[in-house]
């Protein structure tokens, strides 16, 4: 029996989701960014789910998008109506992508071999970025007369800076894991002995993260970024009021109260 191009496992309160098609070196086709947006849909709705990990089988994370097998618009319409279809995300991934920031709980993506083009457009959308020693990082759009149109281009340009952007993306140049560390692609790089299992254990701290602090920190985080630094200091105090003056905040100071007391 065939087993499908995404495999789906749940960790308790860690939905994984797994790349399989290393044959085609884990190409994104059509299969597998409907699963993809199937998962995160569900995983944004779910209260049990905590933490959504993307991950790969085989020797490649991903080549990128299945060129083969994604939606172009009619090569007979106007250049006017396919730059408003492009727009519309019927031709491309950035919807998903979209939707991936925007979550309000943890995403990770773990690399454990090379991630290119359209894959690594979707690992900037998530939280964190974890590599394995053996991986790789390309943007090969110029190549085919484009750019890192979803989302990439402007997502890797905030992470990294225009610098090291323009490697990736006017370039179409390599970077190794630990390159990608220095630039500040990565959070961190893990051997490839025990990538695995310091990926697990890093998902499984965060699950234990209290859940309306995450969500506000990751709010928080997106909206400080592009703000100055008054209006960054306001948002941060907005939010922080929000937290202290919830339950959850509540009940975790409590129980701190009571374990020290316990101690003395």
């Amino acid at each position: 029996m065939t087993e499908p191009d995404l495999l789906r496992v749940e960790h308790g309160s860690i939905l994984e989701i797994v790349l399989n098609r290393p044959k085609k070196y884990n190409a994104i086709n059509l299969a597998i960014a409907g699963g993809i947006k199937d998962a995160v849909s569900e995983f944004r709705d779910r209260r049990d789910l905590r933490v959504l990990l993307i991950r790969a089988n085989g020797k490649y994370f991903s080549a990128g998008a299945d060129l083969t097998d994604i939606s172009r618009p009619d090569a007979q319409g106007s250049s006017s109506a396919e730059r408003s279809w492009y727009r519309q995300g019927h031709g491309s991934f950035h919807p998903m992508f979209d939707e991936m920031e925007a979550i309000e709980k943890p995403i990770v993506v773990a690399h454990q071999g090379p991630c290119f083009g359209g894959a690594l457009e979707m690992s900037l959308s998530c939280d964190f970025r974890l590599g394995a020693a053996s991986a790789t990082y390309r943007m090969p759009e110029i190549d085919i007369g484009c750019l890192p149109g979803s989302g990439g281009t402007s997502r890797l340009t905030r992470l990294i800076g225009p610098h090291w952007a323009r490697w990736f993306v006017l370039a179409g140049e390599t970077a190794t894991a630990d390159e990608a560390l220095r630039m500040g692609l990565l959070h961190d790089v893990y051997s490839d002995d025990e990538f695995n299992e310091r990926v697990m254990r890093f998902c499984a701290k965060l699950a234990t993260l209290p859940p309306e602090a995450v969500a506000l920190s990751k709010l928080t985080i997106e909206l400080t970024a592009d703000l100055d630094r008054q209006q960054a200091r306001n948002v941060e105090r907005l939010s922080n009021s929000i937290l202290f003056l919830g339950d959850e905040h509540k009940g975790l100071i409590a129980a701190m109260i009571e374990r020290l007391s316990k101690k003395a």
